[in-house]
This record gives C-alpha cells, sequence and structure tokens, in this order.
C-alpha cells in the first residue's frame, strides 16, 4: 500500500505485515519542464539531489549525498549523481539504500531530503517524486509528487528513527530551500 503524501503531512509507516523495517530505499525521480520561448519550448537542465542525513542524539554525524556517496560505517549508499533527471523515463534517477541493521547503534535517526543544486523551484520540474520503497521486498511505502510545488528549492522528505528494538519511519514531505543539505541543516532540526 503506498500513502501519496501532501505538503507537510506525517504519517507513521510500519510493515503490512507488522514486522519491523530492515532495510528502506529512498527514490528520486524527475525531468526539466520545457518552457516556452521565442522559438518554441526547451528545456533547462534541472539538477536534483538526494541526501540522507545521520543524526546521533540530534547531532548530525554522518551524510550520504553525491560527493560521499557511503557511510563511513557503510549502512547507507547513494546509487550516484544524476546531473539531469529523466534517465529512468519514470524510475528512480537517483536513490539512496540504507541497511537498517548495519547502522551503529549510536545513530538514531537519518533524514532524507531532496533538493535543487542547480537553484530552480520546484515549478520548474514535471514528473517529479520523491519515494520510500521497503527494500527487502520492493514495495513502495511512501511517494510524494515534487512537480509544480512553490517556490522552494528543497524537501524534508522523511525520517527513519529508532523506536524500542527496531526502526519506525515518519513521512514528512515538509517544504525548504536550499541547494545543498547544509542549507537545509535548520529546516531539518525542528523533525528530530
Amino acid at each position: 500500500m503506498t500513502v501519496n503524501m501532501t505538503k507537510g503531512q506525517a504519517i507513521s509507516l510500519q510493515k503490512n505485515d507488522g514486522g519491523t523495517l530492515t532495510a528502506v530505499r529512498m527514490g528520486l525521480g524527475w525531468q526539466a519542464a520545457p518552457r516556452r520561448g521565442l522559438f518554441g519550448s526547451r528545456t533547462r537542465e534541472i539538477d536534483l539531489d538526494a541526501s540522507a542525513v545521520l543524526f546521533a542524539d540530534k547531532q548530525p554525524v554522518d551524510v550520504v549525498f553525491f560527493r560521499h556517496l557511503v557511510s563511513d560505517d557503510g549502512s547507507v549508499r547513494h546509487t550516484g549523481d544524476n546531473l539531469v533527471g529523466g534517465a529512468g523515463q519514470g524510475g528512480d534517477d537517483e536513490s539512496i539504500l540504507v541497511d537498517l541493521q548495519r547502522v551503529p547503534v549510536h545513530i538514531d535517526q537519518i533524514v532524507f531530503t531532496v533538493n535543487s543544486f542547480t537553484g530552480q523551484t520546484f515549478q520548474e520540474v514535471q514528473n517529479a517524486f520523491c519515494r520510500i520503497v521497503d527494500e527487502t521486498n520492493g514495495q513502495e511505502m511512501a511517494r510524494y509528487t515534487l512537480d509544480g510545488g512553490g517556490q522552494y528549492t528543497a524537501q524534508i522528505m522523511a525520517k527513519v528513527h529508532r523506536a524500542g528494538s527496531g526502526w519506525q519511519m515518519t513521512a514528512l514531505g515538509n517544504p525548504a530551500n536550499g541547494r545543498t543539505f547544509q542549507d537545509l541543516m535548520p529546516a531539518i532540526l525542528p523533525h528530530l
């Protein structure tokens, strides 16, 4: 069952069978929207970036993004930077994989973000989405549509956090502004 998110919506997600999540993937896909000009329509390349910030007791301790593809402990992995989108034609253009069983015990939250590195707003993209997938069975758990979405350049998408002996996920979908995950830190902190 996929939950379609709206701006600002927070939803606690658990596996349908009541079990705990062991591996998740944040997938990001997009295409540049055509712009009409004097000589017809054309597209301007848009570079969206997926990031995962790892926190221990509300302090950032590691990050996975296009310049640091694997967390220091190896539990979080970015599949690589896509500079223009549209490569998957509806599939994921960038993905971040998290093996929750390998995350060190001191890491208590992982926050997923999406930002427009080239600075365009989400009004300038089409067919853009971010989704969270249970990587153990390929089931999409949450999806947020990014295109046509206002004058912001980033989203605080979701977080996975420790709950008892397992993990729980909360989908956030909060708009923000910034070209990099560093720019987004003030917007992330209230969600910890």
